[in-house]
């Protein structure tokens, strides 16, 4: 293929480096919050404008926390939470694999 890398390669090479499948999952832990977030904000009918008024926060950085693009502190979690009318849940549970 030209020297070219398909992506499998690529994508397994960059999992290989430190510090990567810690990266991967604080990526899909900030995409699964944000998804959340933005699905009760949706259901309720709120705009992001009017999410953000609520829980004290402005509406770009609920964009961004919708988009995966951050993962919040503990305090703007329970925010976002009391701002939809949800409890926040907070739990450590056993893992399936073995560090």
């Amino acid at each position: 293929m030209s020297g070219r890398t398909d992506w499998q390669d690529l994508r397994s090479r960059r999992m290989a480096e430190f510090g990567a499948a810690e990266a991967y999952d604080a990526a899909r832990l900030a995409f699964e919050l944000g998804r959340r977030v933005r699905e009760l904000r949706v259901q309720q009918g709120l705009s992001q404008t009017e999410l953000a008024r609520r829980a004290g926060m402005t509406q770009p950085a609920v964009a961004r926390f919708e988009a995966g693009g951050t993962v919040p502190t503990l305090p703007v979690l329970e925010r976002l939470a009391r701002s939809l009318g949800a409890e926040l849940t907070v739990q450590l549970a056993p893992s399936s694999s073995v560090v």
